[in-house]
């Protein structure tokens, strides 16, 4: 059985690990990009390693909500502006 947060991953993004950026969840390397701040200027904030911030920038790992909602803090933007619009 998976864990939830296999089962999570395998349901936003299918079965193909390579799937196009119309599968992506979260818009963070666009937002640090227009931030000019860095993944590891991020985990710094944040306390968390920089590789797990580098995997939520790739979408092969998603924050979970109460780190989206620090990581908009830190940013100064908004949560929906850390997601990509589903319409």
């Amino acid at each position: 059985m998976m864990r939830y947060n296999q089962n999570f991953e395998y349901i936003c993004r299918g079965n193909n690990k390579n799937d196009d950026m119309s599968n992506d969840i979260n818009r963070l390397k666009v937002v640090l990009a227009e931030k000019k701040r860095t993944n590891k200027w991020l985990a710094e904030q944040l306390g968390k390693d920089q590789g797990t911030v580098s995997k939520w920038c790739t979408n092969t790992l998603q924050p979970n909500l109460e780190t989206l909602v620090q990581i908009a803090k830190v940013l100064d933007v908004d949560t929906k502006d850390l997601l990509w619009s589903i319409k």
